[in-house]
């Protein structure tokens, strides 16, 4: 286990409790009846922590079908299917 995935892991669980501490502050808003403007500025800073450190293991691949990596990867895949 490198690193690299052991600050993805870290990355996954700051960006869980971001979003749990997101929720719980609405709901305490919703009791004392107030209006939600925007999550409180740790939080933020919480999610801006958490993305950065999901960026460590490798590059966020597009998830799009006609992009550019999708195309290689579709492209080499036919060309074994027609190797076989």
């Amino acid at each position: 286990m490198g690193a690299a995935f052991v600050v993805g892991v870290f990355g996954v669980l700051i960006l869980a409790h971001a979003t749990y501490s997101t929720i719980h502050y609405r709901e305490l808003l919703k009791i004392m009846e107030e209006e939600f403007s925007g999550p409180p500025i740790n939080n933020c800073g919480g999610e801006g922590v958490g993305r950065r450190a999901l960026a460590v293991p490798g590059k966020f691949l597009s998830i799009l079908p006609h992009s550019e990596e999708n195309r290689k990867l579709l492209h080499s895949h036919k060309m074994m299917i027609a190797k076989s």
